[in-house]
C-alpha cells in the first residue's frame, strides 16, 4: 500500500468519525472490529476517491438505519416450511472454505426459480445470509485463520439455465444493487461453472448491469470447473455440482437440512428470542427499500441486438416481481 492510499484511509477515517452516534452504532455492525479494512473496501469500490467513498458509506449506514438492518437477524422467516420453500427455490449455501480460509458460497443460478414466495422474502433471506456471513462466518474464519478474513469466493452453477430466467432479472438486479451499494468488495472471485450454450446470450444481457469491478472478478471455467477450483480449495469444499460433471447429489449445501442453513435458522430464532423473550414469532416479510433500475429496457434492447426476441417476447413482457406468497 502506497503513501497516497494510506493518506486516503486517514482522511476517510477522519470523515467517518464525524457522523452521528446512530450511524456510528450501525458502522460497528459493518466493520466488526476491523474499521480500516472496511474503509478500504469502500475506497476500492470508488477507485480510492475519498469523497465518493465517504458518500457511499454514509448512504449505506443511513440505509441500514432506515431499514433496521441491524435487527434483520432477529426476524425469522416463518413458518419453517416457508423457509424450506425459499431454500428450494433460492439456491445458495456454504460449501466449505478456500485454502486461504475464505468461505466458499455455492449459488444455483440456473435452477433457482424464485417462485414460492414474495420478492420481500427472497430479499430478506439474501440480506440475512449477508449479515450472518459478516457477523458470524467471517469472524469465525478470522479467528481460525489468525489473520483477517473479509472476503468470500462464490461458485455460480449455470446448470439448467434457460432464456426464461430473464423473467427474474428484476429481483436479481435488486439483489445485485443491495450488494453493490451496501456490501462492496465482499467477494474476491466469482467462478462460473456448468455453463450451457445459452449462457453466452444471457451473459451479454446481464453483463451491462454489473459494475466494472464486478466483471473483472468473474472467471468462466470449463465444465464443472473442478480442476481449476482445486487450486484454491480442497475437494471437501467443492460444491456438490463441481465434484463431477453434472452432479446434483444429496449432499447439496442448498438444502434447509444442511448444517449451514440449520445453524443460520437457529441463530435467527435465538436472536428473536433474546429481543422478544415473551413474544411469539409473527409471520410476515421484512421490507427493504431498494432503488429501482432500468433493467427491463436494457433486457429488451439487448435481446433485439441478439436476435433472440422472437419466441421470448412473452418472457420480456412478463418481467415482474411476484408479490404473492
Amino acid at each position: 500500500m502506497g503513501p497516497g492510499q494510506r493518506e486516503a484511509i486517514n482522511q476517510f477515517r477522519a470523515l467517518i468519525s464525524e457522523v452521528d452516534e446512530e450511524l456510528q452504532r450501525t458502522f460497528w455492525n459493518v466493520h466488526q472490529g476491523y474499521p480500516d479494512e472496511t474503509l478500504i473496501r469502500f475506497l476500492q469500490a470508488r477507485n480510492w476517491n475519498v469523497q465518493a467513498a465517504h458518500e457511499m458509506l454514509v448512504n449505506c449506514l443511513k440505509w441500514r438505519v432506515e431499514n433496521e438492518i441491524d435487527n434483520i437477524l432477529a426476524k425469522p422467516i416463518t413458518p419453517a416450511d416457508l423457509y424450506r420453500a425459499l431454500r428450494e427455490t433460492q439456491l445458495v449455501g456454504l460449501s466449505g472454505y478456500s485454502k486461504k480460509g475464505q468461505p466458499v458460497f455455492a449459488i444455483g443460478v440456473g435452477m433457482s426459480t424464485f417462485d414460492r414466495a414474495s420478492v420481500h422474502y427472497y430479499l430478506q433471506s439474501h440480506i440475512q445470509i449477508n449479515e450472518y456471513r459478516d457477523r458470524v462466518v467471517f469472524p469465525a474464519a478470522t479467528k481460525k485463520r489468525g489473520t483477517y478474513v473479509g472476503k468470500c469466493l462464490k461458485v455460480l452453477d449455470m446448470t439448467g439455465l434457460k432464456i426464461s430466467a430473464l423473467s427474474q432479472v428484476k429481483l436479481l438486479t435488486m439483489i445485485s444493487t443491495v450488494d453493490d451499494l451496501n456490501y462492496p468488495e465482499k467477494t474476491e472471485t466469482y467462478y462460473v461453472v456448468n455453463a450451457p450454450y445459452v449462457f453466452s446470450a444471457c451473459w451479454r444481457v446481464v453483463k451491462p448491469l454489473l459494475q466494472e469491478r464486478t466483471r473483472r472478478k468473474i472467471q468462466v471455467l470449463q465444465g464443472c470447473g473442478k480442476d481449476e477450483l482445486l487450486k484454491v480449495m480442497d475437494y471437501s469444499s467443492l460444491p456438490h455440482f463441481c465434484q463431477r460433471e453434472g452432479s446434483i447429489g444429496a449432499k447439496s449445501c442448498y438444502s434447509f437440512d444442511h448444517h449451514f442453513h440449520q445453524q443460520l435458522y437457529a441463530y435467527i430464532r435465538e436472536e428473536f428470542t433474546k429481543a422478544n423473550p415473551v413474544g411469539p414469532i409473527s409471520a410476515g416479510s421484512f421490507h427493504v427499500d431498494v432503488p429501482e433500475g432500468e433493467c427491463e429496457k436494457t433486457i429488451e434492447s439487448e435481446l433485439q441486438k441478439l436476435g433472440l426476441q422472437k419466441g421470448v417476447n412473452r418472457c420480456v413482457q412478463g418481467i415482474r416481481v411476484c408479490d404473492q406468497r
